[in-house]
């Protein structure tokens, strides 16, 4: 099993990424968030030239945040500075759009967008709507090597439900997954094997990338302690974002609220219907999604959350659950380091080389 760090972008992630090179991480993925973090392409520009092993990849791109001609120049262009590290890993967004008070992109035309971005990259014409109108388009100086599009490049592909994961298989791409527990992990990368095989692709061939948040704790240490909820209670909040989503925007939830977590979430909620402005909730709701815990939402991010929502437990605790991921297939476990808690990167690196 390979492992990596994800991070809400800053403009200069390129140290975070430098400093998981050094330590051997094999890829480092940058957040798609406009609203929230640094464009993530600059940081990955950046990052590129500060590196010469670890992989870049966006984690993930939503194709809503900019047109597929833009991302195929914007990642063959990352591809000349790094050439053969780049990872395409898009999805149909969550944080970037929750952000803006917006609900997952459709299927259809997230797979029109892939199909789009992928022909540019292979140097095809395809045709393309823009603006309300199908045109004809490709890249046409590529030959000139401002760009690189013959280097290799990997898509990677978040998908949580069916139809999704079928794609994933169609187009042969890695699967990436955010989760809390193993158990599940475990059930959803059996249905992805299933949806894998189903297209006719080589078992060994999928690539299953983890997305987790957590903290190492120190033995004896609470998982409500002031570093635990810096670095693992931005995940533990993520269940508040969706519950007061669902109320306040009539958006899905599609993690339900586990019992023992109900009344700080109800909590969280009430609290939730008085954020101003009344017509846009969600630029109060997410302000920090995945990077720091508010003040105002801390009284309702317990221990008990934060441990059912993330990887926070000690080291041998989590040596343990990374072993039964990497045992039912994973291949990589993917980590994210927040703003602010950099150095948690040294602990994540004890996991890792318990696995080398």
């Amino acid at each position: 099993m390979e492992f990596g760090i994800a991070m809400a972008t800053d403009a200069e992630s390129w140290r975070l990424a430098q400093r998981a090179e050094e330590l051997g991480f094999r890829s480092a993925w940058f957040y798609d968030t406009q609203m929230l973090s640094a464009d993530c392409f600059v940081a990955m520009g950046a990052a590129a030239v500060k590196t010469s092993r670890i992989r870049l990849g966006t984690g993930v791109l939503i194709p809503s945040n900019r047109i597929a001609p833009v991302t195929a120049n914007a990642f063959a262009s990352l591809n000349k500075l790094a050439p053969g590290r780049v990872d395409m890993g898009l999805g149909t967004g969550f944080t970037g759009r929750r952000a803006m008070g917006l609900g997952a992109m459709k299927l259809k035309e997230f797979e029109e967008y892939v199909r789009v971005m992928l022909a540019l990259l292979a140097e095809e014409t395809v045709e393309a709507e823009l603006e309300g109108e199908r045109r004809k388009i490709r890249l046409l100086n590529p030959d000139l090597g401002l760009i690189d599009t013959r280097s290799p490049m990997r898509l990677h592909l978040a998908a949580a439900g069916p139809r999704a994961r079928a794609l994933t298989a169609r187009l042969g791409a890695g699967w990436i997954n955010f989760f809390s527990d193993v158990p599940a992990a475990v059930a959803m990368l059996g249905e992805m094997q299933q949806a894998w095989a189903a297209a006719g692709q080589a078992r060994e061939a999928l690539q299953a990338t983890a997305f987790v948040l957590g903290c190492v704790l120190e033995e004896g240490e609470p998982a409500d302690s002031e570093r635990a909820i810096a670095q693992a209670g931005p995940r533990a909040a993520v269940l508040l974002h969706r519950a007061a989503d669902e109320v306040l925007s009539g958006l899905p939830n599609i993690t339900p609220v586990p019992e023992s977590c109900r009344a700080a979430v109800e909590g969280y909620v009430a609290l939730a219907r008085g954020f101003e402005p009344k017509d846009a909730p969600w630029l109060q709701n997410h302000r920090g999604h995945l990077m720091f815990v508010k003040p105002e939402e801390r009284p309702f991010v317990t221990a008990e959350m934060i441990r059912i929502s993330s990887f926070t437990a000690t080291e041998a605790e989590l040596r343990r659950r990374v072993g039964d991921l990497r045992d039912a297939g994973y291949t990589e476990f993917t980590v994210q380091v927040v703003p602010g808690q950099e150095a948690a990167i040294e602990d994540w690196g004890r996991i890792m080389r318990a696995f080398r």
